[in-house]
């Protein structure tokens, strides 16, 4: 797929809710986050930012805050679930995903707030990963975690992930799962980008 442009990620969002039914609309990241982005790994507990990004950093690096910006391009894709608090969209959680077409494969990473986390959005969000990734055509997802991070295994292994020791490193674990959405049953928004995208490099729409 190639990159397509910020306004036209614009247009797509999804609703999660929160198990008390609270509203949560997830969308790309856009150049306007960047103060929030930052605002929200700064306000994560050393604890989460260390299981997110497994080492001690107190905000993203400038390369890697431009990497999260960088939305569509090299098939990585970068969401940001959003409520209002007290009249100010605010971000609550966020995920970053990658679709490796050689292998049918999606690879993603998220973080929730420590002062939303048990309300259900990180499991709202996984289904939502899930979903995106059947509408990108991947067969398996995965991603990996700290052997400490028991909130992360919790969420996975309730989300029927299989987990296995990293190759690589050994404070490390690797969960994945076969992706049992069907096509027809993919309401989230990268369904419609995926469908998009395929409609502009077609033959005809090349020709």
């Amino acid at each position: 797929m190639s990159a397509l442009r910020l306004e036209d990620l614009k247009q797509y969002s999804d609703t999660l809710r929160t198990r008390r039914g609270e509203p949560v609309k997830l969308r790309f990241v856009e150049p306007r986050d960047t103060e929030e982005l930052q605002h929200y790994f700064r306000s994560l507990s050393t604890r989460s930012r260390y299981n997110r990004f497994f080492g001690a950093i107190s905000e993203l690096p400038t390369g890697l805050l431009h990497d999260f910006l960088r939305v569509g391009e090299h098939e990585r894709f970068t969401v940001v679930a959003t409520m209002t608090v007290d009249g100010f969209e605010t971000i609550v959680a966020e995920a970053r995903y990658a679709f490796h077409e050689d292998r049918a494969a999606f690879e993603f990473g998220l973080s929730v707030d420590d002062r939303w986390q048990g309300h259900g959005i990180g499991s709202a969000l996984l289904r939502n990963l899930e979903c995106r990734a059947a509408a990108l055509g991947a067969e398996r997802m995965f991603g990996d975690t700290l052997r400490s991070n028991q909130t992360m295994i919790s969420l996975a292994r309730k989300s029927g992930f299989v987990f296995a020791s990293h190759p690589d490193d050994w404070k490390l674990v690797h969960f994945d799962k076969d992706v049992a959405v069907a096509p027809k049953d993919i309401p989230c928004a990268s369904w419609r980008l995926a469908a998009l995208s395929r409609q502009a490099n077609s033959p005809s729409a090349l020709a």
